[in-house]
């Protein structure tokens, strides 16, 4: 059975995660997020035959946060090749936290060990092509308009501020890996459009399209055309599987075994190979940053279809 032929219990076991909430606690470290219902749980599982199907509040707008890094990856790849992403960001998972500088100091060369922590994502946005902040940001939105078919889609401009006048550890990162030659940018500006792209708002319905074109080889929906080459599509799965849930993603890949990337908006995004797209929000965060509800959600996901990749 596909995922969106059972319709009846997606919305049930969208009502069963949901009681994780409880459990955790909504980001507060960027001001702005510091307000969301914390007992929010909306799915949506986009098959790419039929309508995305969904559950749950699914009226709630959310910012993308770190699930940006895997879109801002496709997007530095095609502008720069593997080899000019991967001369200065590595491919390897780390145990440390995502927003940790310590890998930074003792690693040699000191780059970060891969994009999907917040060192990396910064290295990562750098290489966005572009003369300006404004450039490069609507190449992005661009880019997220083609996958999911909204023109409309843009940042929260609150949320983008608030997250730069608190973002002084990120100019930590962003000032190490300057002195280091990782990056060239002016630090102010690839903030400002850093924050931007984190405050990309979306719905859960346009974040299982965009996981579904990850998941079958990088192909518009409609038109199977290609959106981003297959081997983008495939680095953006290997990172997802091994980095994409922070320093929790072995544990998920055990539980879950799907190629997931979350954000600490609570926002999840899920590519299951030659299979469906997965957009769920859930704002209640464990001490990792991940979306308890989410994870709960996707556990029960993967076992009822059996969608480990392992």
């Amino acid at each position: 059975m596909k995922i969106c032929e059972d319709r009846e219990a997606l919305h049930v076991m969208v009502q069963e995660a949901v009681q994780m909430a409880s459990k955790g606690k909504v980001a507060d470290y960027i001001p702005a997020l510091s307000d969301k219902d914390p007992h929010t749980l909306s799915l949506a599982v986009f098959e790419g035959d039929g309508p995305c199907v969904t559950a749950g509040d699914t009226a709630e707008m959310f910012t993308l946060q770190s699930v940006s890094k895997v879109i801002s990856l496709a997007l530095a790849l095609m502008d720069n090749g593997e080899a000019g992403v991967f001369d200065k960001v590595g491919m390897e998972p780390t145990g440390d936290p995502f927003n940790s500088i310590i890998k930074l100091e003792t690693h040699s060369p000191s780059k970060p060990l891969n994009p999907m922590i917040n060192a990396g994502a910064l290295a990562v946005t750098s290489m966005i092509s572009g003369h300006s902040v404004d450039e490069k940001l609507g190449r992005l939105l661009s880019f997220i308009h083609d996958m999911t078919g909204d023109a409309s889609i843009s940042y929260n401009e609150k949320v983008a501020l608030s997250e730069y006048d608190t973002a002084d550890l990120n100019r930590s990162l962003a000032y190490f890996l300057k002195q280091h030659h990782v990056l060239n940018d002016n630090v102010e500006d690839l903030l400002e459009l850093y924050t931007k792209q984190c405050a990309i708002e979306v719905d859960a319905t346009s974040l299982a399209k965009i996981g579904y074109i990850i998941a079958n080889e990088g192909r518009h929906t409609e038109s199977s055309r290609p959106v981003m080459p297959l081997h983008i599509a495939r680095i953006l799965k290997t990172f997802m599987v091994t980095c994409g849930m922070y320093n929790a993603s072995g544990e998920f890949a055990i539980k879950v075994g799907i190629p997931a990337k979350s954000g600490v908006s609570g926002a999840i995004m899920a590519a299951i190979p030659h299979g469906a797209g997965i957009g769920i929000y859930g704002p209640a965060l464990d001490e990792r940053g991940n979306s308890l509800a989410g994870m709960k959600l996707l556990e029960v996901l993967s076992q009822r279809y059996g969608l480990s990749i392992f």
